[in-house]
């Protein structure tokens, strides 16, 4: 295969049954962003499904991407909403040595995908304050460990759905800098926001109940910093809402 430039891999398009290392082969594409694309992938000596992370060589200078992504996730690796990292390996990709994540197959479908697939692309009120529950309980742990996500929005939640509530995953967690009371506050912002969406955005926003417009705060970034300035003051609030 013809030796390509690393600045102009966009994409692998790896196909199904194509061996990674020697050690694992590759089925489908789970999802494709900035940094790279997510396969899932069967060891080959187990069985044991997983999911590797490719990253495209021009976002991960000097290694320094995947590095990032493999201690945060090996930080984090006891918090519930976030997925378990395992190694990292390599692969040559048109004469590049490509390195790639490997961490736990989590099944379940993109916030984004369970969404479309309800009557109206939305979510009944109390159904969606159980969904920002579930979030923001997994997020709080996070802002404990003095970490933030970054970037929270439908498509990097992984959502399963559990009684009467939801199991939730995140990926793609992003690094703006070392944590600040802004960072936190910016994922209590992207949290609400998700919450907002999920009863059907602005189209359907004047007939919601007082409830879900008491925490969107019509999405005005300094009512929710005065109302919910962490993770954990929102959590506290949803748990004594009266209903």
């Amino acid at each position: 295969m013809k030796r390509v430039a690393a600045n102009d891999i966009d994409t692998f398009a790896l196909e199904p049954g194509r061996r990674l290392a020697r050690k694992y082969v590759v089925g489908e594409l789970l999802g494709r962003g900035w940094e790279g694309e997510v396969y899932h992938v069967t060891e080959v000596a187990t069985g044991i499904e997983r999911a590797a992370k490719l990253f495209f060589p021009k976002r991960n200078p000097g290694n320094r991407a995947l590095k990032f992504y493999a201690r945060k996730l090996n930080k984090l690796r006891d918090c519930s909403i976030v997925i378990q990292y395992h190694t990292q390996e390599s692969f040559r990709y048109r004469g590049i040595d490509v390195p790639f994540l490997v961490s736990d197959y989590v099944e379940g479908e993109l916030l984004t995908d369970l969404l479309g697939r309800q009557r109206g692309k939305r979510l009944h009120p109390f159904e969606a304050l159980h969904l920002l529950y579930a979030i923001t309980c997994g997020v709080e742990e996070i802002h404990r460990l003095g970490e933030y996500h970054g970037d929270l929005h439908s498509d990097n939640i992984i959502v399963n759905r559990v009684g009467l509530g939801f199991r939730v995953k995140v990926v793609d967690m992003y690094q703006w800098g070392r944590p600040t009371p802004a960072h936190l506050l910016d994922d209590v912002c992207f949290m609400i926001r998700i919450l907002y969406d999920a009863v059907g955005g602005a189209r359907h926003y004047a007939g919601q109940p007082q409830q879900i417009k008491a925490i969107c705060c019509g999405l005005k970034r300094s009512l929710i910093a005065k109302k919910f300035r962490t993770a954990s003051h929102l959590r506290t609030y949803l748990e004594t809402l009266p209903w």
